[in-house]
């Protein structure tokens, strides 16, 4: 068997040439702020995350090259290696970074190009991989989806309006969205045949390599429908609301070696450790060589509402360890009932230990967690999206955390804190079962299965992210399920051992 080719060098270009004009702003929309960081920044930082991304060039409008070069360097974008000025059109931008992904290159050496919107800020990670993988096969890829709109083709008659004159198949129509791929000799032929057209003329990059290079088949890939491109006022609204419930599937999960190599030596506060979550947390984490402090009512006496308590547990570990690299958070309560029918000290107790306690553990950890560029870890329920009749102050506590992180993941990036949020599906734990009583078994995540996923979240880079965990991820391959189960059993026979079981 012939070897495998070794994949091509990819470079993105990210294209921020917009001067916001048209829907009447004062600085280019991708200079914009939604969900706490501007438009640009939320763009780069999906391909900064992306793996099969080498490397970003940031095409940017000449008069805000410096804002543009504050974003990079606050947010350590480390694969953005030039920051250059765009050209007056989309074309005379897409001619200088091919010119600069060319001088990048060994003579004859080819790489993939990449040329992404600014302005779509929700590009997925599988479209990017897409992308990447069908470049390997194809020398050209446009992304869209299907139109779930019928598009009409009209004419203008004089004073009397618009007319139609053609219906085509909405069956076979696509809306075109970016990345837009090409091999990099690919698009430069094709916009060295254009320079001869003296009509040329394009507003992407897929269309000049249809018109001048006929022969190449242009692949499709499949886009998402939130990979929108903030263009009007109203696309800022919609984008910042879908920033607000965006959630992300788990990181892959690392293995028992990496798992025992990134936790030997940290030390970890688990609030909430007494049972359920947080108490597996803590078993496994223990397992892999952590030094884990579990905390709870029951078992130590912390009442997470207390802030004395909260920094006495934070005082003691660091005091023990000389440091806190992971600070967690499962502590909550869930009375179920109307909330006009709810009493004070019922009230009191969910705002308190929902919401006041993580406010109040966050503002504690703080100081400790600056010092090692540790993670804070919140939880959520599946409720935070849209508020439950029945428990009206659990899910809008539980909304709050996910406000919470957003905004505390912004203001500690700099300081090198990372800020998560994990959000699982209905679990079997001890809360749960008080609450609703005994549910059908199979029909809930093991609380052991959220632990593990939590701690991908804590040894990935992450930050600011909700993360979904279900009972079956469809993002996770039956290999990376098998190794997660595989580690999880030999973590827990161990511990079982240690606890002579």
């Amino acid at each position: 068997m012939p070897p495998r080719p070794v994949p091509h060098r990819t470079i993105a270009v990210v294209l921020a040439g917009g001067t916001g004009q048209r829907i009447g702003l004062e600085i280019p929309k991708q200079l914009l702020k939604i969900a706490g960081k501007p438009i640009l920044e939320h763009t780069l930082h999906v391909f900064e995350n992306a793996p099969d991304v080498d490397e970003v060039l940031l095409l940017m409008t000449p008069a805000y090259l410096e804002d543009a070069r504050r974003i990079v360097e606050r947010a350590r974008l480390g694969k953005v290696t030039a920051v250059l000025a765009g050209g007056s059109t989309r074309s005379e931008t897409t001619r200088i970074a091919i010119r600069a992904a060319a001088e990048r290159l060994a003579e004859g050496e080819d790489c993939n190009l990449l040329f992404h919107d600014a302005v779509r800020p929700l590009l997925s990670q599988r479209v990017v991989r897409e992308c990447v993988e069908s470049l390997e096969r194809y020398q050209a890829v446009d992304v869209a989806i299907p139109s779930s709109d019928t598009v009409i083709v009209t004419r203008t008659h004089g004073d009397d309006g618009e007319f139609i004159t053609e219906v085509p198949d909405r069956s076979r129509l696509r809306r075109g969205q970016t990345p837009q791929g090409f091999r990099l000799s690919t698009i430069r032929a094709a916009y060295e045949r254009a320079a001869a057209d003296p009509f040329f003329q394009a507003t992407d990059d897929c269309s000049v390599v249809v018109k001048y290079l006929p022969d190449v088949p242009v692949h499709v890939v499949t886009g998402d429908d939130y990979n929108m491109k903030v263009t009007q006022p109203v696309d800022v609204f919609i984008a910042d609301k879908l920033f607000q419930l965006a959630s992300h599937a788990a990181p892959a999960q690392a293995g028992e070696a990496a798992y025992r190599e990134q936790l030997a030596g940290r030390t970890m506060v688990v609030f909430g450790g007494s049972y359920g979550i947080g108490a597996d947390i803590c078993r496994i984490a223990e397992g892999f060589g952590a030094r884990v402090y579990a905390l709870g009512r029951s078992t130590t006496g912390t009442h997470v509402e207390n802030p004395a308590h909260v920094e006495e547990a934070l005082a003691k570990a660091y005091g023990e360890t000389g440091r806190v690299d992971y600070v967690v958070n499962t502590a909550g309560v869930l009375r179920v009932g109307r909330l006009d029918e709810t009493d004070n000290d019922t009230v009191r107790e969910a705002l308190e230990v929902n919401y006041l306690a993580p406010v109040n553990i966050a503002r504690t950890s703080y100081k400790y967690l600056s010092e090692t560029g540790g993670q804070l870890l919140l939880f959520t329920s599946s409720s935070y999206t849209r508020g439950r009749a029945e428990y009206s102050l659990y899910s809008s506590t539980k909304a709050a955390m996910v406000n919470l992180t957003q905004a505390l993941a912004d203001e500690w990036a700099e300081d090198g804190i990372r800020v998560n949020c994990v959000n699982p599906e209905r679990t079997a734990t001890p809360m749960r079962t008080k609450a609703f009583g005994q549910e059908p078994e199979g029909s809930l995540l093991t609380s052991e299965s959220v632990a593990l996923t939590s701690l991908d979240v804590l040894l990935s880079e992450m930050t600011g992210h909700v993360i979904d965990v279900r009972r079956q991820d469809p993002t996770s391959t039956p290999a990376q399920r098998s190794g997660f189960e595989e580690a999880l059993a030999n973590v827990l026979i161990q511990t079982t051992e240690d606890q002579g079981v």
